[in-house]
């Protein structure tokens, strides 16, 4: 491999909306700012979308079909190098960090899998490929998630300051970054894969853009109160969650003695879900003491949850301000996209890349394995 700082960056999470890219200039000592040299969105095709979904659960013929998945992900995920290869020369790139599509995730059963063919991502891209990042976590009998607070607390972290980050994409996830140096971060519940799932159904729309949709309804304080009783909500951490979980035959089930319940107050009721699931995760893992909230993903987009989340939090007791990742001079759609770059350089460099405090692993392990271009 090269000796060069610059890493791309990909991610497609679980709501299934495309691949965000980045190409970035890495410090090798932390504490230095990440610079943006590219960045690229590409939208996911019907065909895609549908067969993800499909492989959420046990469908027919699923060997088939999600190989048949990976390489149209490989194909996904080339192309939005290419987009970056537009903007910027990519023939220092040291290598690409790419999550790959999560179709389940069982920690409790020693697996998670993130389909992916990386080794025709490395043909089609010509650049070293670092894929299979939460597996080596799992190994040594950690969730194998969230591995983001790893980033967050090399990049965000401000000295004598407690800072959140809540990562709002499909699952929401919270990083804790204390002001002593420690780090607390774990899957809280839903992001925005409830409210999504519940738009298409009724609106054949994607996701509810700017909470518009949640706007026009009223919150079901009885239906909030059920599904705040999730028991996943209430395990200590470390833990992670998923669609294995939170899909829609849960939503179903929870709606059940709820059938006049308006369609948009139950949209209403499920962004006050994960506004107050987040509110109350912050809140008891010591995100009291913050004094903002520092929100990515497509979740910092939604201008009623990020109300929602504000109020949740103030009635929690809290202070804090809630805020985009803006603030911190890196665009929410980014971060995450980021992260894989980071984690990428992290193996390059032998550094181990997960936290045993956040993911329960028995100790620091270097994650990821190499696909040589």
């Amino acid at each position: 491999m090269q000796n060069t700082s610059l890493y791309i960056g990909l991610m497609s999470g679980t709501s299934l909306d495309g691949v965000d890219g980045v190409l970035v200039r890495l410090p090798e000592t932390p504490g230095t700012p990440v610079e943006l040299l590219a960045s690229a969105y590409l939208p996911f095709s019907a065909e895609i979308r549908q067969q993800a979904m499909m492989l959420q659960s046990t469908c027919n013929d699923e060997l088939h079909q999600e190989a048949l998945l990976a390489n149209a992900l490989a194909r996904a995920y080339a192309e939005c190098v290419h987009l970056l290869s537009e903007q910027y020369p990519l023939q220092d790139v040291r290598a690409i960090g790419v999550h790959g599509q999560t179709i389940r995730h069982r920690p409790e059963l020693g697996y998670t899998r993130q389909t992916n063919n990386p080794s025709l991502l490395a043909e089609l891209s010509g650049i070293d490929v670092i894929a299979d990042f939460r597996s080596r976590d799992i190994a040594a009998g950690g969730q194998g998630a969230p591995l983001v607070p790893a980033f967050h607390r090399a990049v965000f972290a401000a000295d004598n300051e407690c800072r959140v980050v809540a990562n709002i994409g499909g699952i929401s996830n919270i990083s804790i970054l204390g002001a002593d140096g420690s780090t607390t971060g774990f899957d809280t519940g839903p992001g925005n894969v409830l409210m999504d799932y519940w738009i298409h159904l009724h609106q054949a729309k994607n996701y509810d853009a700017d909470g518009a949709w949640a706007s026009q309804g009223e919150v079901n304080s009885a239906l909030l109160q059920k599904l705040m009783a999730e028991p996943y909500l209430h395990l200590t951490p470390p833990k992670s969650t998923g669609r294995d979980l939170f899909h829609p035959a849960w939503l179903q089930q929870q709606l059940q003695g709820f059938e006049t319940v308006s369609a948009a107050d139950v949209q209403a009721t499920l962004c006050a879900y994960t506004a107050m699931s987040l509110a109350q995760a912050i809140y008891a893992y010591g995100g009291q003491q913050a004094k903002a909230v520092y929100v990515c993903g497509g979740g910092a987009f939604n201008r009623r949850l990020m109300l929602m989340l504000q109020t949740f939090l103030f009635e929690a007791g809290s202070s804090a301000l809630v805020c985009s990742t803006d603030a911190l001079g890196v665009a929410p759609e980014q971060v995450e996209a980021m992260a894989f770059a980071w984690l990428a350089q992290q193996f390059c460099l032998r550094r181990p890349g997960n936290l045993p405090v956040v993911t329960g692993a028995k100790g620091p392990r270097i994650i990821g394995a190499l696909y040589p271009a």
